[in-house]
């Protein structure tokens, strides 16, 4: 009787057992499909408005105007013929003068950055502090508050619709963000490198140069990606400072915006051309930006 007994209690445990293992498993499903849902979710969100500009710079005209919205076309190179080889073929130029901007820019801020915040890094001297907040605090500032005082001195300094005045400009925002991020790269690498460095017979030069640098070249990959971003992308100065031949292909893009009505072919065309270039760029140096952008966070 009692060994009755004891096979029904197991048999019940066994039961019980099962059935919360299948409410265990049930609810781990279910959060897996939630998970799903808002990976799918922000995905769209994400890639939505790439995948509308794109594919309106392939529409025809009545494709791009049809309700509802049609997703399924027949592609064209229409526009993109337009903007490149067409009467509009100034975008070429916008194109060349962003790229010529951009690589300057990139290449001189991290000249400038990387030995600055290298330094703030190893070494203590006075004003540090401030030196540091002063970099900082360049990238508190709204660019629409310096436009007037940046056009005023590039007047005076007869450097408008010229590309200097754009890469100078650009620097006072990108230089503050290479000591930004780069800092915290030095930060992590030991200082035993240093002092090994020194016992090798290097100077302080040397050490920075073939010793850190080199360990910090993910930060300064990722540094040198939001630099050329936000050279390539940047619109309020390019708009301000240049009003001919030295316009970039933000404010080309922008010139299709006409009192008589916009081309959003031609201008959907001209972003898609604007933003290959960075994602290109981007998924070269890809390895390196995770890597760039956690190094320094956990100690």
């Amino acid at each position: 009787m009692s060994i009755l007994v004891d096979e029904r209690l197991i048999k019940a445990e066994s039961e019980d057992i099962q059935r919360k293992a299948f409410k265990r498993s049930r609810r781990f499903k279910l959060g897996d499909l939630n998970q799903l849902f808002l990976l799918l979710l922000l995905i769209i969100v994400i890639l939505g408005p790439f995948y509308w500009m794109v594919s309106t710079g392939l529409k025809q005209q009545n494709d791009t105007f049809a309700i509802p919205p049609r997703i399924l076309f027949t592609p064209t190179l229409e526009h993109f013929q337009l903007v490149l080889f067409g009467e509009n073929s100034a975008v070429v130029t916008g194109l060349r003068n962003s790229l010529v901007v951009g690589i300057i820019t990139t290449v001189l801020a991290l000249i400038l950055g990387t030995p600055a915040a290298y330094v703030l890094a190893r070494f203590e001297f006075p004003g540090k502090r401030d030196l540091w907040f002063w970099f900082i605090s360049n990238r508190f500032i709204s660019p629409i508050v310096v436009a007037l005082p940046f056009f005023l001195i590039a007047r005076d300094l007869k450097l408008l619709n010229t590309p200097t005045a754009l890469i100078l400009i650009y620097l006072t925002f990108n230089v503050p963000l290479v000591v930004w991020l780069c800092l915290d790269q030095f930060r992590a690498i030991p200082r035993e490198v240093d002092e090994q460095a020194k016992v090798d017979g290097c100077n302080v030069f040397q050490a920075f140069l073939r010793i850190n640098l080199p360990l910090a070249i993910p930060g300064v990959v990722v540094s040198a990606i939001l630099c050329f971003i936000f050279s390539w992308n940047e619109l309020l100065f390019a708009l301000i400072l240049n009003r001919s031949s030295g316009q970039t292909a933000p404010v080309q893009a922008a010139n299709f915006m006409t009192g008589f009505g916009i081309k959003w072919g031609e201008m959907m065309a001209t972003g898609t051309l604007i933003v290959l270039p960075v994602v290109i760029f981007a998924a070269i140096v890809s390895r390196h930006l995770a890597r760039g952008l956690t190094m320094g966070a956990i100690k």
